[in-house]
C-alpha cells in the first residue's frame, strides 16, 4: 500500500461499493429492518453458518423469540432446542444471557452505544460494530474475515491476518475507503466478500472495484490475505454408553465448562452389572474447530428390569425415547446415533 497517500484518495472505492450494493444487495429478511434485536440475532446465527443454510433457522428462531423479553424469559433448554442444527451451542447460551442482561441492566431497551453493546455476553467488536452502524448510525467498521480478505487484496497488503494486531490494523485500513454511510458500507463489504471476493475462485471480473484492486492488477489475488499462524487441532477421546431397554434410553445434560455446553448426552460410565449387556461399539471421528474428536459409543441393551431400575436410581439419569429426544439438543454425532437407533427400532 502507498502509505503517503491521503485517506481521501481512496474514498471513491467505498462509494463504488455503495453503488454496487444499492443494486446488488442480497434480499434477506434482516435487511428490511433496523431492529437491533433482529440484527443481533442474524449476526450471531451467521457467524459460523452460511446464509443459505441458516436462513430457516433464523426465521424459526425469530418467530419463536420475536423480541428480547420473550428470549430472556424462555427456558435455556428451549433456546438450545431452537438453535438445534446450527452448532456452536455456546452462542445460544450467550444470547440467552445477553437478553437477560438487556432486561436487567438496560430496562429491556437494546443499548445503542458501541461500548455498551460490547458489554453484552458473547458480543465482540465485529458484532457490536455491525449493530451500531446498521441500527444506530455508528461509525465503526465491522471488521471480519471478509474485511481482511477484501482489504488485503485491494491494497495488496501482506499484513498477517493471524497477527494479534490484525483487527486494529484492518480497522484503521478500512477507514481509507469508508464513506459516510457506514452501515451500508459494512453490509456491502460482507456481500462483496461472500459473493464476489471469495476465499477461493473469486469472481474478480465481476468485482465493482477491480480497477482499484492492486492484487488483481498484479495478478496476485490468490496470494492474499496472508496467514501464517495455524492453530493445531487437539485430539480428544470421548466414551459414551447408549443404555437402552424396550425403546427407552438414558441421557444426562452436560455442564457448561467444556465443549457442547448444556447439550444432552449419553452416560459416560456404567456399573459392572451393566457390562455384560454391552452388545457392540461404534467408533466415530468428528471435527470441531480446534479439536479432533474420537468417540466410542457402546451399545448397552439391558434385559433385566431390576438392573435397569437400579442403574437409574443410582445415577439420576433422564429416561427418554427417540421421539422425546427430538425435544432436546444433542451433539451432532449423538443425534445421528439416535436417528439410526430410531430407524432400527421402528423396523424391529
Amino acid at each position: 500500500m502507498e502509505k503517503n497517500k491521503k485517506t481521501s484518495d481512496f474514498l471513491h472505492i467505498g462509494n463504488k461499493l455503495l453503488k454496487w450494493y444499492d443494486k446488488n444487495a442480497r434480499d434477506l429478511p434482516f435487511r428490511k429492518t433496523k431492529d437491533p434485536y433482529k440484527i443481533w440475532i442474524c449476526e450471531i446465527v451467521f457467524q459460523q453458518t452460511r446464509i443459505a443454510q441458516g436462513l430457516n433457522h433464523y426465521n424459526n428462531f425469530i418467530e419463536r423469540f420475536p423480541d428480547v423479553k420473550t428470549l430472556a424469559e424462555a427456558p435455556e433448554d428451549e433456546v438450545l432446542l431452537y438453535w438445534k442444527g446450527l452448532g456452536y451451542y455456546s452462542r445460544a447460551i450467550n444470547i440467552h444471557k445477553a437478553a437477560q442482561q438487556i432486561i436487567n441492566d438496560y430496562h429491556g431497551v437494546f443499548p445503542s452505544d458501541y461500548e455498551e453493546i460490547l458489554k453484552l455476553k458473547g458480543i465482540g467488536k465485529y458484532t457490536a460494530a455491525a449493530i451500531s452502524s446498521i441500527c444506530f448510525g455508528g461509525k465503526m467498521p465491522a471488521v471480519d474475515g471478509n474485511f481482511y480478505r477484501v482489504l488485503s487484496r485491494i491494497f495488496a497488503d501482506n499484513f498477517d491476518i493471524s497477527n494479534s494486531k490484525a483487527f486494529n490494523y484492518f480497522s484503521q485500513l478500512s477507514t481509507m475507503i469508508m464513506p459516510e454511510n457506514v452501515g451500508d458500507f459494512n453490509q456491502a463489504m460482507m456481500d462483496l466478500g461472500s459473493e464476489i471476493c471469495k476465499p477461493k475462485n473469486p469472481l474478480c471480473r465481476e468485482c465493482p472495484v477491480n480497477d482499484d484492486c492492486l492484487a488483481f492488477s498484479l495478478n496476485k489475488v490468490s496470494e492474499f490475505p496472508v496467514k501464517t499462524k495455524k492453530t493445531k487441532a487437539q485430539d480428544l477421546q470421548l466414551q459414551y454408553y447408549f443404555v437402552h431397554r424396550n425403546g427407552q434410553f438414558l441421557i444426562q445434560q452436560r455442564k457448561d465448562d467444556f465443549i457442547w455446553k448444556k447439550l444432552f448426552e449419553f452416560p459416560t460410565e456404567i456399573s459392572d452389572d451393566l457390562k455384560p449387556s454391552i452388545r457392540s461399539v461404534k467408533t466415530i471421528n468428528h471435527k470441531l474447530t480446534h479439536k479432533n474428536l474420537g468417540i466410542e459409543i457402546f451399545n448397552v441393551e439391558v434385559d433385566s428390569e431390576k438392573v435397569w431400575e437400579d442403574f437409574i436410581a443410582e445415577n439420576n439419569y433422564i429416561i427418554t425415547d427417540a421421539e422425546g429426544s427430538h425435544e432436546r439438543s444433542f451433539p451432532k454425532p449423538l443425534e445421528n446415533y439416535i436417528q439410526n437407533y430410531e430407524t432400527a427400532y421402528k423396523i424391529l
